[in-house]
């Protein structure tokens, strides 16, 4: 009976939720025509560009996060148990950093020229380039097959960075104005993410590079072109040609792991004398020395460590996660030199919730600490607060969200 009713009542709420969108598409429709529109002809964007881009074009409700315009935000909790949110080594799957440096092998050969010419005009090595393209598109295997008006449309219309979107969709109207790619080729990800190195529309017009020399800059089609404009980007961000990313170490008892953090650094030199050693057992290379080096400690004193340098950082500029930037490491250190896994083990750390997380920061702020925001992400700033928390305690310091601080790190 319940269940008949259930359906009766589904049955008759159809036709009103029919009604409903389609009065949020004609929304939609006079929102391109009255904000979009003329902040797209302010940067020369031509009507026929325009009307080319949304031919056709409507709301696409399958994208996460709408928001309908003039609708209360919902007030459901915001739960989450994301890969860096639980143990750090889940990012690290077999297959899929070893597949990723087996393509990429592959593919340093296929364009050892495009790589070549890449590194001279931008110093950024072909390994980690590739290391990007295949993490970004699998090398452009990954299919990208969304109408990128049509998403950018969308957000920028219900999304809550709709601002932000918006921006991003006239940027995306100038590419196409500019003859990069037609308006009905432009294809991207769910969110609004274009080409093989899934650059956002701005990203395109600061970084897209042409790198086969026909005059375009196209990130769909041309490899040479998503090569370029991969090493560009890393380069505008301040790549420094002839040094590594990092080094996975060993770090002694008598160095704090609250020493992490890119606002904490020393040369590698002085590193080295507080007893940071290379895991391999190998020396730091003697160029190395006298550079900038910061430690890093993604899981903590439950798995390994890291000094990294500042092109570290530089790859944190196309993702701002660390586990994404030490990804793109170890698979650009597997493409050019068959190197393995991390040595050290990721310990059986995670299994967290977000809001757990969260919970800890704030009681950690009450106490004066500078966790970055209680935003349920354990960052370096998250991570080095909880091990001085742990130090003034007297308890020896892990640096990392634990199941068993739930309870004591409590609001």
């Amino acid at each position: 009976m319940l269940r008949r009713l259930l359906l009766v009542l589904t049955l008759l709420a159809a036709p009103a939720l029919a009604q409903d969108r389609a009065d949020v598409e004609r929304q939609f429709q006079a929102w391109l025509d009255e904000t979009i529109w003329p902040a797209a002809s302010a940067e020369g964007v031509s009507r026929e560009t325009f009307d080319a881009a949304f031919a056709g074009v409507t709301l696409d409700w399958s994208l996460p996060g709408l928001v309908v315009p003039g609708a209360p935000p919902s007030e459901e909790p915001q739960v989450q148990r994301q890969t860096e949110f639980g143990s750090p080594g889940n990012y690290f799957r077999r297959g899929s950093v070893e597949g990723t440096a087996a393509i990429g092998r592959q593919m340093a050969q296929r364009h050892a020229d495009a790589l070549a010419r890449a590194e001279a005009r931008y110093g950024v090595p072909g390994h980690i380039v590739l290391a990007i393209w295949g993490r970004e598109s699998g090398f452009g295997r990954v299919d990208i097959p969304h109408n990128a008006f049509r998403v950018l449309g969308t957000l920028g219309f219900m999304s809550p960075r709709g601002d932000y979107l918006s921006r991003e969709l006239v940027a995306a109207l100038q590419i196409a104005e500019a003859g990069h790619v037609p308006a009905d080729a432009m294809k991207s990800s769910w969110a609004g993410a274009l080409g093989q190195p899934q650059f956002m529309p701005f990203n395109f017009l600061a970084f897209a590079a042409d790198g086969d020399g026909d005059g375009r800059a196209d990130i769909w089609d041309s490899e040479a072109d998503t090569i370029a404009s991969i090493a560009n980007f890393l380069a505008e961000k301040g790549w420094v040609a002839g040094r590594d990313w990092g080094f996975e170490v060993t770090v002694p008892p008598s160095v704090s792991c609250t020493l992490e953090g890119p606002d904490q650094g020393r040369t590698i030199a002085e590193w080295a004398e507080m007893g940071i050693a290379r895991i391999s057992g190998r020396p730091f290379p003697d160029h190395e020395l006298a550079g900038e080096g910061f430690l890093l400690m993604p899981a903590g004193r439950h798995g390994p460590a890291f000094i990294v340098t500042p092109n570290f950082y530089v790859l944190k500029a196309y993702n701002v996660s660390d586990l994404y930037a030490l990804f793109i490491g170890n698979v650009g250190d597997r493409i050019a030199w068959n190197m393995g896994d991390f040595a050290a083990p990721w310990g059986p750390v995670g299994g967290l919730y977000r809001s757990d997380v969260a919970a800890m920061q704030r009681a950690l702020e009450a106490m004066g600490h500078d966790v970055g925001g209680a935003d349920g992400l354990p960052g370096f700033k998250t991570r080095r607060s909880i091990g001085r928390w742990q130090e003034e305690t007297g308890a020896a310091a892990t640096c990392f969200p634990e199941e068993g601080m739930k309870a004591v790190l409590r609001e």
